[in-house]
């Protein structure tokens, strides 16, 4: 065949033991026969390409058929030597390239078939003696090729020559010296194979120590690509031992030269070329070598050379770094990042500047200075690629130089510089990969310091920042305990890992923030960072670049993201670096924006955060361990509780102490909150330091109830904390000690209060030793807390509320008034008159504040509170009176239902109070004790919001006697005293006058006018009446008139013998305030219903009312009036009814039906020429252009009824009249557009009052004829209307009537039904 390895000529002679037919498993054949290509190997005869087809058919006979060669090979071990003898031969005597791999090749795969060691021996043996006796240095490389292969291949080879052959590996050695470079690629080919093997740790130290020197020598000249190669190979190889890295370090940098004149083979075989004492790292020549290396164009080189500066700097960075820094190998390696995007070359960059920067004089040479511009644009691109490992080493580079960048030195002192690294941490901390994310974060928190700011600080990019680390958080697998049981097993790893991930970026990112913060309270207490006075006036108007808008953004953070993230992992696994840090963070949010921790604070404790921390103390931090989570937590629960005790007015005296008190104990109280209870109860001895010790971690714990508790937050039961406090307080007792601190026992009160709903009543010991504790404070309002709670505990227990109900109660009022007076400004600017009448009537209407709600439910729950109340408001100074006043009439507003009648109940003291007041009055009206300048008023004004609230028809009502008539006594008689400039007492005394006038019986008002002092009131009355008159000074009050005039309405009625005042009054002080107008037109109402004649009011008249004397006949008819005074009058009215407000338009239009009485009496001529002028058709036309609800207003409809029917009775008189009235009121449109607005509306869903208002202009207008006259369908119209108002019933109207009780306007009382409208 054709493929057979034999000769052909001279097969025939040999032994077919040497040869051998190969069946492959496809089938066939190939025969080999051993003597035939030896006998080919070693004739000069046959051709080069016949031996290395021989040789071809021989090693595929060693691969495809393994053990074959073997078995014709160990028939005679003097074959097999032959056989390698001759291929080992054709290394030096073939020519060719092809021939020379073939008998590598062969020879290789004979000794690995072969395994035979004394083979190996031969082998070698020839090698080291070729090299030894041959002189051509072009006949190393064959030699030098076969070892290397055979190192490679053959471990027990490596192994050997190191061990056994040390002349040869010397012979290698000096081989480096020849200065071929070919000749050097191949020996270092072989040291390349050695070195890469095992058998490298067994080398001889003089051997491995000349090779390291050589091996720097030859790559220093190296020129072709292959020794260089080889060189950077070996050198990779070398800096992976610590030994040899020493050797190199310290070789000299000057070239290991042999002596020319000495010869290259000495007698013993060795070259003698000894290495120069080692010089100082200072001159090392390996940085200068792997940096030259750098410079060069070839990248794989470039890696090769950084990876070996890592590998060197890995054995000792200090010892080793600091050569190639001198050597400006940093600045290198920072160009060759900004040059390159290979990932490989920029992992290795990464690495070697790594471990550099562990060196000082990285930094003092200011080689981050020169390189932190190219890292940042380095870590940019990197974190486009796909390699993680390369981002993640970056951004650890990254965050190494700014660690350890000196603080005098700044990386960044411009805005764009920090700009653009803080967008590369952005990208970084963005990165879809959490480890690189990790380190982004870790890379945030070293630029957070302040050293790295720039000037301006550059506070937007500090918060975009923030912002990137927390919205990372939504990605975060943060799984549930619950969740991982679910999990199968085969998941779990994958879970877990996940969750570890997570982790450890939010344990970074806590880092993170605590920095962010930390940096803004470092900005915060420097002026010129806070205030950033370098910002570029472009900027200055941005408000988002301030530390103001990061505190801002930091606080928004941390309680709407970090806090429930940082909850939810710590739920499942409690991390105590974790939670170290973030009550760390939460401890520094108090400095941040102190205008928004009030809030803040609140909300930490409503939420539970005293439980939490409390709870992760007692399970973490117990027996000493975790002390900077102890540290942490105290932290924050200090700040906290100061926070919450600086916003209470009970402790803004007591602050520091507490502050001290939490400081000295906190750190010990390491205890799970289940067992508090026992250590509350614990009895310990006597300390001698106030903040330390056992008993002063009680009143740490009590503090801490009281706070967490004042919040919502109930760390323990409330039975619980009773009994304990009240054990707490007998202990001490117990102890003699006199007295608890002040904020202990503030404490201590404020629990037994809160926690007292579930506890049965006290027994008389613990009373007694919560009566002591009370008593031993010198002070009851140091004590004092403004909580309800407090009020019902002093006030459920009577040893308890007869010693300090009335100091609570008192306390609980001025507080309260406290608060009012903190809103005086915004009453203080309102206007007078109507404005401030309205204000007071809504006032009323409203329900009473929370404060005051509860002292009522205290009156409900406990009656004697009343009586405190009333005794405050006769003894006490103005302020808290007139706060006891408001309760009390909150109190008589709200009707509430009590075992006995609280105005029988209150009567009784309160004319015990009269009496006194009626004693204390001296001479000329004036009051004799200052208690009773500030009490009178005040219960003039209880009384009379006691009438008001008073059913008037009650019993008591139908005899003036008993109580009711001496209270009507001596206020009679007190009013009677006061002079006319008393007003603050004058006016709750005539207008409680007065309401006894309008509600009592009609046979017992003579009572009033027989009182002794009714000359006295009268001559009061006169005083404030002529005050008035005469025009009121812009400081006196305008409510003592509209009290004189219903007082003297219900008084003009009565029959006095003794009175003989004269009041003037003139109709142009119509145009005062709304009730005074009010008031005084129903005077005059009044007046001209008697025709300006009464026994007890002396009307007078002037020229402007009544011209000049002698009056003529109208004026004398219309006397002390007059024509002139009727046309004012008239007009005024007319002015008033336009106002439309609802009094006034009562009040005006009984005064014109009065008025238009008096004339029709007294002149009818003056009340034809009043009804029918213009004016009167002009003010209809507004009033019933003003919509429907004017216009069926019963004060509207009766004024047209008025006109209407006056108009109609004096038409006989004269034909001028006539054509008057026909104009005044006309059926259309006015009374066709009432009838129309009636039928819109429905009759029904009228008021009673309107109905009945409506029923008479109907009745009017059935029986008069009109002109024109109506058709006959308005007509019916009207027919039908009257039916249905006579079928309609007294059900509640729509339109609200108009209530028959008493209207209080602050302190004026008004009898609304002195305004009902008058049918007459």
């Amino acid at each position: 065949m054709s493929g057979d390895v034999v000769h052909d000529k001279i097969h025939f002679r040999h032994d077919p033991k040497w040869s051998s037919r190969l069946a492959p498993a496809e089938g066939g054949g190939r025969l080999v026969c051993v003597a035939c290509v030896l006998e080919m190997m070693e004739s000069e005869d046959v051709a080069s390409v016949r031996k290395s087809y021989a040789l071809s058919g021989v090693s595929g006979v060693l691969k495809c058929s393994p053990g074959a060669m073997r078995e014709l090979l160990q028939q005679d071990h003097r074959v097999s030597m032959c056989f390698t003898a001759s291929l080992l031969g054709m290394l030096h005597t073939a020519e060719d390239t092809v021939t020379l791999e073939k008998v590598h090749q062969v020879l290789v795969q004979l000794l690995l078939e072969l395994q035979s060691e004394v083979l190996f021996r031969f082998v070698v043996d020839e090698i080291h003696k070729q090299l030894s006796d041959q002189l051509s240095v072009k006949a190393f490389w064959p030699i030098l090729h076969l070892l290397g292969t055979l190192v490679e291949a053959v471990p027990n080879v490596a192994h050997s020559l190191v061990t056994q052959y040390v002349p040869l590996l010397e012979h290698l050695c000096s081989a480096l010296l020849y200065p071929d470079e070919a000749l050097k690629a191949s020996v270092l080919y072989v040291w390349l194979k050695l070195f890469g093997g095992s058998a490298a740790q067994s080398l001889p130290v003089a051997i491995r120590d000349r090779v390291c020197i050589l091996l720097l020598q030859t790559l220093a000249n190296a020129g072709s690509p292959q020794l260089i190669k080889n060189c950077v190979g070996l050198l990779w190889l070398l800096v992976q031992l610590g030994e040899a890295v020493s050797v190199m370090m310290n070789s000299p940098d000057t070239q290991i030269a042999c002596d020319e004149n000495q010869s290259i083979h000495t007698s013993n075989g060795q070259l003698v070329c000894q290495n120069q004492e080692q010089q100082s790292l200072d001159h090392c020549r390996l940085p200068l070598i792997l940096k030259q290396l750098l410079l060069g164009g070839d990248e794989m080189l470039q890696v090769t050379s950084a990876k070996c500066i890592a590998s060197v700097l890995v054995h000792s960075p200090i010892q080793y770094s600091a050569p190639f820094i001198k050597a400006d190998v940093p600045e290198f390696l920072f160009d060759r990042l900004a040059s390159t995007k290979s990932e490989a070359l920029l992992w290795s960059v990464y690495s070697c500047l790594l471990l550099l920067t562990e060196d000082p004089l990285f930094f003092s040479q200011c080689h981050s200075v020169y390189g932190i511009e190219s890292l940042v644009r380095s870590l940019k691109e990197a974190l486009w690629l796909s390699n993680q490992g390369v981002q993640k080493q970056g951004l650890l580079l990254l965050s190494e130089i700014l660690e350890r960048q000196p603080p005098g030195v700044r990386l960044f002192p411009s805005g764009p510089g920090f700009a653009a690294v803080s967008e590369a941490v952005i990208a970084g901390v963005s990165s879809s990969c959490l480890l690189v994310a990790t380190q982004g974060a870790s890379a945030a928190s070293a630029l957070f310091r302040l050293n790295h700011q720039s000037r301006p600080v550059q506070y937007s990019e500090v918060e975009k920042l923030v912002e990137a680390v927390t919205n990372r958080f939504s990605e975060l697998p943060l799984l549930s305990y619950a969740h991982r049981r679910s999990s199968r097993s085969v998941q779990w790893s994958g879970l877990s890992s996940q969750a570890s991930r997570s982790e450890g970026f939010l344990l970074q990112a806590l880092v993170c923030f605590q920095a962010a913060c930390r940096l803004a309270e470092e900005c915060a207490s420097e002026p010129v960072l806070k205030e950033n006075s370098f910002t570029a006036p472009s900027k200055l108007n941005q408000a988002q670049d301030t530390l103001e808008s990061l505190c801002h953004s930091l606080l928004h953070c941390c309680d709407s993201i970090w806090i429930p993230t940082v909850i939810r992992m710590c739920e499942r696994a409690p991390s105590a670096q974790m939670l170290q840090h973030f009550y760390s963070i939460l401890s520094s949010q108090f400095t941040l924006l102190p205008p928004l921790m009030p809030v803040f604070a609140n909300k930490l404790a409503s939420s539970g955060f005293y439980r939490l921390a409390l709870e992760h103390k007692g399970l973490l931090c117990a027996g000493n361990r975790n002390p900077d989570l102890n540290a942490s937590c105290c932290g924050f629960l200090q700040k906290l509780s100061v926070r919450l005790l600086s916003q209470s007015d009970s402790y803004q005296y007591d602050v520091e102490e507490v502050e001290n008190l939490l400081l000295h104990n906190l750190p010990s109280l390491c205890w799970r909150l289940s067992d508090w209870p026992s250590l509350l109860r614990e009895a310990p001895g006597l300390q001698l330091c106030e903040y330390k010790g056992p008993r002063a971690t009680q009143y740490c714990v009590l503090i801490i109830l009281h706070l967490a508790l004042q919040q919502g937050d109930r760390l323990l039961p409330d039975r619980t904390v009773f009994s304990s406090v009240l054990w707490l307080l007998h202990s001490v007792q117990e102890q003699g000690v006199c007295s608890l601190p002040r904020p202990v026992l503030r404490s201590a009160i404020y629990l037994l209060a809160v926690t007292q709903d579930k506890i049965h009543s006290l027994d008389r010991a613990p009373l007694n030793c919560i009566s002591k504790a009370l008593s031993s404070c010198q002070s009851f309002s140091s004590l004092y807390i403004h909580h309800p709670a407090l009020l019902h505990f002093i006030c459920r227990y009577p040893e308890l509320a007869e010693k300090f109900g009335p100091l609570v109660l008192e306390l609980w009022l001025t507080r309260q008034t406290e608060h009012t007076d903190a809103g005086v400004s915004m009453t203080d600017v309102q206007e007078k008159g109507e404005k401030r009448e309205c204000h007071t009537e809504e006032r009323q209407d409203k329900k009473p504040d929370t404060e005051t709600a509860e002292l009522l439910s205290l009156t409900e729950k406990y009656p004697a509170v009343i009586l405190t109340l009333l005794d405050m408001l006769c003894t006490r100074e103005a302020a808290l009176a007139e706060r006891a006043l408001g309760v009390l009439e909150a109190l008589l507003r709200g009707h509430r239902d009590y075992e006995v009648d609280l105005c029988a109940k209150l009567r009784p003291a309160l004319l015990q109070a009269l009496q006194r007041f009626s004693v204390e009055i001296v001479g000329h009206g004036h009051v004799h004790t200052k208690e009773a300048v500030n009490s009178l008023p005040l219960v003039l004004k209880l009384l009379c919001a006691m009438q008001a609230s008073d059913l008037p028809l009650s019993s008591s009502y139908s005899e003036m006697d008993g109580v009711h008539f001496k209270l009507l006594y001596h206020v009679s008689n007190i009013a009677g005293k006061l002079m006319p400039t008393n007003t603050e007492s004058l006016l709750p005394a005539l207008s409680y006058l007065y309401c006894c006038l309008s509600l009592c019986p009609a046979h017992c008002t003579d009572r009033v006018s027989l009182s002794p002092s009714a000359v006295f009131r009268q001559s009061c009355l006169h005083a404030a009446l002529q005050q008035w008159t005469d025009g009121p000074a812009a400081d006196s009050p305008l409510l003592l008139p509209l009290c004189s005039i219903p007082l003297s309405i219900s008084l003009s009625s009565l029959i006095p013998a003794v009175l003989q005042p004269s009041t003037p009054v003139l109709p142009h002080y119509l145009a005062a305030c709304s009730l005074c107008s009010v008031s005084c037109l129903r005077f005059l109402q009044t007046l001209l219903d008697v025709d300006l004649v009464s026994a007890v009011v002396c009307v007078s008249t002037g020229p402007v009312l009544v011209g000049p004397r002698p009056p003529g006949v109208q004026d004398g008819a219309l006397y002390p009036l007059g024509l002139r005074g009727t046309e004012c009058l008239s007009t005024a009215l007319s002015g008033l009814l336009l106002q439309k407000h609802e009094l006034l338009l009562r009040a005006s239009v009984n005064c014109l039906s009065s008025l238009l009485g008096f004339l029709q009496r007294k002149s009818h001529i003056t009340a034809k020429y009043v009804v029918c002028q213009p004016w009167t058709r002009f003010l209809l036309f507004c009033l019933l252009s003003s919509g429907d609800c004017c216009l069926l207003h019963p004060a509207i409809l009766r004024l047209i009824t008025l006109v209407r029917g006056f108009t109609k009775s004096h038409t006989c008189h004269s034909n001028q009249l006539l054509q008057h009235s026909s104009t005044a009121v006309r059926w259309e449109p006015d009374l066709l557009q009432v009838m129309e607005a009636v039928e819109k509306r429905g009759v029904k869903e009228l008021s009673q009052e309107a109905a009945q208002a409506l029923g008479l202009l109907l009745t009017q207008i059935h029986s008069s004829v009109l002109q024109p006259p109506p058709t006959e369908e308005h007509t019916q119209r009207v027919r039908n209307m009257m039916e249905a108002l006579s079928l309609q019933t007294q059900a509640e109207s729509c339109i609200p009537s108009l209530p028959s009780n008493i209207l209080r306007v602050g302190d004026v009382s008004v009898w609304l039904c002195d305004f009902t409208l008058t049918t007459g």
